[in-house]
């Protein structure tokens, strides 16, 4: 098997497992605080709720850079690595907490050295020849798709067989087989040379990949994805309700609202991707928005649950193309040397939407009702296929310096990545 289908394999069943390991305890973490830390008062549990879940992307936004730029000096596996190895203590450490301020560090010190997401996307896309990264992209996101999707149910069947604080241990053990699997499996063919490595400090390279076109516009992009899909999240199980018409199996049918999303998600990943390699990821991705727009529309116009659940099957078709296709993008026209860095700050700015996102998301429910809430999503993602039409578009797009060359390939011929071609395939 060439080297890059290798990677791509060993990291699909990594990111499973990782996604899989870190949703399986967060839906049931109020039952944590109830049944096992003592907190008792539902205000007191939903506030530690929200610190607790919420504390693990502040750290992430601020430290994301920083990894890429190590990243970037001593290699993306060996980021993988750091971040799995600690992901899997921290998470080992929080089935022996005896407090919620306890849980509340440990989230935080998981968010500080986290990234073996963006660590994989890195990794994969600076070893992947060029006219398959798309394809490459879309099959790795569906591997941390189905694990999101089966983490909470897989959470659920061992809650009841084991406890809530032995999760924690099944979590923390999830994440270390993922991250020997990529220890032993997983060869960095395109590795960064330390000497070679545009250096100068934070500021410095801020600046560059800042200055790069049309870079901040896909930072954009990307947080608006998250903003516009995150914003939902806080009342789509009561918006289940409303349409069932009671209280009865609402858990359940929830499940299977959010679950839809994922599976279709799944499906679609791989094929859009694939998509992307021949047409360019810019048209995949203000195609994807538009369509998105449209039936994050159709949410708020359903009466009845099966409607619900077509609509966000549906919708988790077009989003299939969102992520990979803006990742893609980004390592195309990320400086030569500094992918990482540029996919640390990207994910900042992801991180951003997912903080943001939820808080506006409860806002505008509160004041305007749950159909203002899809609606609200629609319009991001209307604005933000205007901002890919009026920034990505353009058929040559010139980069800091007078680096200009032709990129998007679909519009105009992109620059081999980082030297992978044809003849770096294994």
């Amino acid at each position: 098997m060439e080297v890059w289908k290798r990677n791509l394999a060993v990291l699909w069943v990594a990111q499973f497992l990782v996604m899989s390991a870190m949703n399986q305890i967060m839906p049931f973490l109020p039952l944590l605080l109830t049944k096992e830390l003592g907190l008792d008062g539902a205000r007191d549990v939903h506030v530690w709720t929200g610190l607790i879940f919420g504390i693990n992307f502040l750290p992430a936004l601020i430290f994301a850079p920083i990894w890429g730029n190590l990243a970037d000096r001593y290699g993306r596996k060996m980021m993988i690595l750091r971040s799995g190895f600690g992901m899997a203590i921290a998470n080992g450490l929080m089935g022996f907490v005896t407090s919620p301020e306890q849980l509340l560090v440990l989230r935080f010190l998981n968010g500080m050295i986290s990234g073996f997401i963006p660590a994989s996307v890195a990794l994969v896309s600076t070893n992947t020849p060029r006219e398959r990264i798309g394809f490459a992209l879309g099959v790795l996101q569906s591997g941390g798709v189905a694990g999101t999707i089966l983490g909470p149910a897989l959470g659920g069947l061992l809650a009841d067989a084991i406890g809530y604080r032995a999760i924690f241990w099944v979590t923390g053990g999830a994440l270390l087989v993922g991250t020997l699997l990529v220890l032993f499996f997983v060869q960095e063919v395109n590795k960064p040379s330390k000497a070679k490595a545009p250096g100068g400090g934070f500021r410095r390279d801020f600046g560059r990949i800042w200055h790069t076109r049309p870079l901040p516009a896909l930072f954009a992009t990307s947080m608006l994805i998250q903003f516009g899909l995150i914003a939902l999240m806080p009342v789509l199980a009561l918006y289940t309700e409303a349409l069932l018409g009671s209280a009865e199996r609402v858990a359940f049918y929830a499940g299977l609202v959010m679950g839809m999303t994922g599976v279709a998600n799944m499906i679609a990943s791989p094929i859009l991707g694939r998509l992307a390699d021949r047409i360019g990821g810019t048209r995949v991705l203000f195609a994807s928005l538009l369509a998105g727009g449209v039936f994050m529309l159709f949410h708020a116009l359903a009466h009845a649950v099966w409607q619900l659940m077509l609509v966000r099957f549906l919708f988790g078709l077009v989003a299939g193309g969102l992520m990979p296709a803006a990742n893609a993008l980004i390592r195309q026209y990320a400086p030569a040397g500094m992918e990482s860095r540029t996919f640390g700050y990207a994910n900042s700015a992801m991180f951003i939407g997912n903080m943001l996102g939820p808080i506006t998301g409860g806002l505008i429910s509160g004041a305007f009702g749950m159909e203002s809430v899809f609606v609200f999503s629609a319009l991001v993602f209307w604005v933000n296929a205007l901002l890919v039409h009026r920034t990505l578009f353009p058929a040559v797009v010139f980069s800091v310096k007078g680096a200009g060359q032709p990129r998007d390939k679909g519009e105009s011929e992109a620059r081999p990545a980082n030297g992978v071609g044809a003849a770096g395939r294994g």
